[in-house]
């Protein structure tokens, strides 16, 4: 928001700097983005008086002036405006001055004659887009004056970074609160009263609040007689340094009340109300209105809008309708200040994507407070800036009086919650200054009123963060937390993560982080079927519902890196997927099951890129499962088994369900499916994983356990079995294992062979066994008996036969 420091100045006491105020807002929560100075672009433009003019001896369409601009002698400048006469006071760009357009004022000769600067328009001094002439000014001013300090641009306009929380300081006066706790000084708050005359408002307006939970105050005043010109030149430069396009007298009244309370207005053109009468209400279906912006718009059903006795004239709280709008034949007006509920503001808003002054305020929530002084101060000074009258009294619809917030604070808690000693007398100065009030009084402690502003507030540690904010937080010294009398120990979950990231770093992979929000189709072309959680307010379609797998993300991370032609992608993620939850919601349980997961993506060339020693070498289902052994190797969990098959979004020739040893999946791996290829758009040959760290963590061994070095020599033999295609080589394994029993230390498959030697639908599975017992040599008639009890289950349980 843009402050001017001269308007600030009429409301309390500033600091002798600038520098020193932004320094001091800025401590106390108002953060100064910027400063802007008007003046600085008019630096060398003077008032200067037009003593003499004379027709150019060399030119019909210039003139030669002698200018007293305030020196010991006239300056001769030649000039090609016609408006202005011999006496009058107009700007003057002396030699040297650099005009906001860039324009570099010199020393020069114009057709002969010596011309010693430049007499401007508003438009060359940026005051204005459009000029007929010089800009000529008050009579009243002194030449040599500069023209900055004569049109009261002499400024310095902040730039005030106001949190969404703080709504109170989104005016003048409420800024000018803060200036005065921070430095002490007084604040001087306006006291409008407006001169009434004639009939009641009430009799001439009508007003009625259908929905007062939407809308639970409306004020109107009604002004009459009133002319429409241009405001005067003083709120025009406030309200440009503002940043608010002047307009006319009584539209710019509305605006700079807004910005001097902080109480959005709006003034409906009285004749052209169907009734003369006000309703607050929520639109009917199909209703239509024409905004300021000259938009018609179909409304909603939950629009809350301002109507006539036939049709909606206006968006509460966001913008007024084109058909009430005042214009030049505006003669009678009606003053609107309302209150109007946050929440039905910001959906509105959002709804028609119109983001206005009054909506900014509304939606982080107004005064209720301000209603009143706020139409009172535009009232009076509409009637003095259009000669207009204002009828008596005003009409003040309040259903429901809402009494204001009341918090406790205990003056011992502020030592204990701040870490350092404030005065109680200090702590009362600081809260009584923002506008608390103490109501009832307690032993070492006080109970106050909070102003209906400050909708931040609502506990004791609200008080007590404004005592600490005004107190100065530089003040507050850096200690240790008491009564800790030792760190809680880090999570073994940490640590296992660690291990998990370095893990697959180690595999080549790098680290994303995508959002939690996913488009719906992202999933649906995964084939999952689980209904995701809808968001109430996306960003966009793109990111309408919470992601249930980690794939998505990845797989558009993907997509952008090959629209880029990188040959090789590698990427991983851990992070949480939701689910819905039928009991969610109710009492503190979660709105949504959230499950821990990583994954994974492996596509392109192997290694990175092309090499000398693999050639175009393209990663495989390998490459994906060896991520995953890695990570499981890296957290030490044993007895893993891997099994055909996946989700429909797999590849049914390359896909695994990973299992642990007591049969909980895991997750799986795999190549993505052609068909889910083709819809994303994406290149073949992509491989993903996606496993559960929760059991993935619960079964790892971060401790490693010793084992001793075996004593005695292991007996080597090799398994060769005829099995059925489809058998999976971890059956077979699993069987020798169980088989063994002690004295099968291991069984490593070391070849898959089909041929023409193999019957067809035979394959031939080659296994390298490991005997060892750990109290002895195993003599050869121990370890053929143990090989011939394996060879006969083997054949047994699963059909298969020994090769010869």
């Amino acid at each position: 928001m843009k402050i001017s420091v001269k308007w600030l100045g009429d409301y309390v006491a500033l600091p002798p700097s600038v520098d020193e105020l932004a320094r001091k807002l800025t401590a106390a929560g108002l953060e100064i983005e910027g400063q802007e100075s008007p003046a600085e672009g008019l630096r060398g433009v003077v008032v200067a008086q037009i003593k003499e003019s004379v027709q150019h001896p060399n030119a019909d369409k210039l003139s030669v002036t002698k200018i007293d601009a305030g020196g010991d002698a006239l300056i001769q400048v030649v000039c090609g405006a016609k408006n202005y006469k011999v006496g009058d006071k107009v700007p003057l760009a002396t030699v040297g001055t650099k005009l906001p357009n860039g324009m570099e004022i010199k020393q020069a000769a114009l057709r002969g004659v010596d011309s010693s600067g430049m007499l401007c328009s508003s438009k060359e001094l940026g005051l204005s887009e459009e000029s007929s002439g010089l800009l000529i000014l008050s009579p009243d001013l002194k030449p040599g004056t500069p023209i900055a300090q004569a049109l009261g641009l002499d400024d310095v306009v902040l730039e005030v970074n106001v949190t969404p929380n703080r709504p109170d300081a989104l005016s003048h006066l409420g800024v000018a609160r803060e200036v005065g706790v921070v430095t002490g000084a007084a604040l001087k708050l306006p006291q409008p009263k407006p001169v009434e005359s004639g009939s009641p408002a009430s009799e001439k307006v009508k007003v009625r609040v259908e929905s007062p939970e939407r809308c639970p105050r409306y004020a109107a005043r009604v002004v009459e007689n009133v002319t429409i010109k241009p405001s005067p030149q003083w709120m025009q430069e406030r309200l440009k340094a503002c940043g608010v396009r002047a307009i006319n007298n009584v539209v710019d009244v509305t605006n700079y009340v807004n910005l001097e309370y902080g109480q959005p207005l709006h003034a409906f053109d009285l004749d052209k109300l169907s009734g003369q009468e006000l309703v607050v209400r929520t639109a009917a279906k199909g209703e239509k209105l024409t905004t300021l912006d000259g938009k018609a718009r179909t409304l909603d059903v939950d629009d809350l809008v301002i109507c006539d006795k036939e049709r909606p004239q206006a968006l509460a709280g966001v913008m007024g309708g084109g058909d009430s709008e005042v214009t030049e034949k505006t003669t009678r007006l009606v003053l609107e200040s309302a209150n109007f509920v946050g929440a039905g503001v910001r959906r509105t808003a959002k709804r028609y994507a119109l983001h206005t002054e009054a909506s900014h305020r509304f939606e982080r929530g107004a005064d209720l407070d301000a209603v009143v002084p706020a139409i009172d101060r535009a009232a009076q000074l509409i009637a003095e800036l259009s000669g207009g009258t204002v009828a008596s009294g005003r009409v003040d619809v309040y259903p429901a009086e809402k009494p204001p917030r009341q918090v406790t604070l205990r003056f011992a808690r502020v030592e204990k919650v701040l870490g350092v000693a404030v005065p109680e007398v200090e702590v009362r100065r600081i809260l009584a200054a923002l506008g608390f009030k103490a109501r009832s009084e307690g032993a070492g402690q006080a109970t106050y009123e909070v102003p209906r502003a400050r909708v931040d507030v609502e506990r004791e540690e609200d008080l007590l963060e404004e005592v600490a904010r005004v107190f100065g937080y530089d003040n507050i010294p850096a200690k240790l937390p008491r009564g800790l009398a030792s760190l809680a120990p880090e999570p073994a979950t940490a640590e296992a993560e660690r291990r998990l990231r370095h893990a697959l770093a180690g595999a080549g992979l790098d680290e994303v982080v995508n959002y939690s929000f996913v488009a719906p189709k992202s999933l649906e072309v995964l084939g999952l079927k689980e209904q995701p959680v809808a968001l109430l307010n996306p960003l966009s379609v793109e990111q309408s519902v919470m992601r249930t797998s980690l794939l998505p993300g990845l797989l558009e991370n993907l997509s952008r890196s090959v629209r880029h032609q990188v040959e090789s992608v590698s990427l991983y993620e851990t992070g949480r997927a939701y689910f819905r939850d039928a009991q969610g919601g109710q009492g503190t349980r979660p709105a949504a099951r959230e499950v821990n997961r990583v994954a994974g993506l492996v596509w392109g060339l192997r290694g990175g890129g092309r090499s000398w020693t693999q050639k175009d070498a393209r990663a495989d289902f390998y490459d994906a499962k060896g991520a995953v052994e890695a990570l499981l190797a890296a957290l030490r969990v044993e007895g893993v088994t891997w099994s055909l098959g996946g989700p429909s979004a797999y590849h049914p020739r390359a896909s695994a369900e990973v299992k642990l040893a007591d049969g909980t999946v895991l997750g799986h791996v795999g190549e993505l499916h052609p068909k889910v290829v083709k819809a994303l758009g994406l290149p073949e040959g992509v491989f993903v994983f996606e496993l559960d760290t929760e059991p993935l963590y619960a079964a790892s061994r971060l401790v490693p356990e010793y084992r001793p070095l075996p004593k005695f020599p292991a007996v080597l033999r090799d398994l060769a079995v005829l099995v059925p295609v489809e058998l999976e080589t971890g059956a077979v394994r699993k069987v020798i294992l169980e088989v063994g029993g002690a004295l099968v230390e291991d069984a490593l498959v070391f070849d898959v062979y089909t041929g023409k030697q193999i019957p067809e639908g035979k394959k031939n599975l080659a296994f390298a066994l490991r005997y060892r017992a750990s109290d002895r040599t195993l003599t050869d008639v121990e370890v053929n008996e143990a090989h011939k009890r394996i060879v006969s289950e083997v054949d047994q349980r699963l059909g298969a036969s020994l090769r010869a």
